[in-house]
């Protein structure tokens, strides 16, 4: 149990300072209210964990800590939901309602296609 623990927390910190370089990289641009740091690192992350997971299911007999390692500790620290739900509460604060809906339909809509597209090419 400690060694999958061990990594599941060096995943998630790998993970979140991936997160981190790339929100301070896209905090840069400006040109739209929505954080572009925490969409790209959505539809990337949820590309990733379709890979990860396409991988581990074409042979349920593959390394369950690389499994541990990489699906459920980088991604898990890589991804952003909370941080997602924390944009999209203050886009409605101030009012920025068409920017909330444009954000809400990018995450969901290009999310899931991300994780479709990986999950297929990992299909053998």
């Amino acid at each position: 149990m400690i060694k999958n623990l061990a990594l599941v927390f060096i995943g998630g910190g790998l993970g979140s300072i991936c997160r981190y370089l790339i929100g301070k990289y896209f905090s840069q641009f400006k040109w739209v209210d929505f954080n572009l740091g925490t969409l790209t690192v959505n539809i990337v992350g949820s590309f990733l964990i379709g890979l990860f997971i396409g991988y581990f299911l074409k042979d349920e007999s593959q390394n369950q800590d690389l499994y541990l390692l990489t699906a459920v500790g980088f991604c898990g620290g890589f991804t952003t939901f909370s941080s997602f739900s924390v944009d999209q509460l203050n886009l409605l604060k101030n009012g920025a309602y068409q920017s909330f809906f444009i954000y809400l339909i990018l995450s969901l809509v290009l999310g899931l296609t991300a994780t479709f597209l990986g999950l297929l090419m990992t299909k053998a």
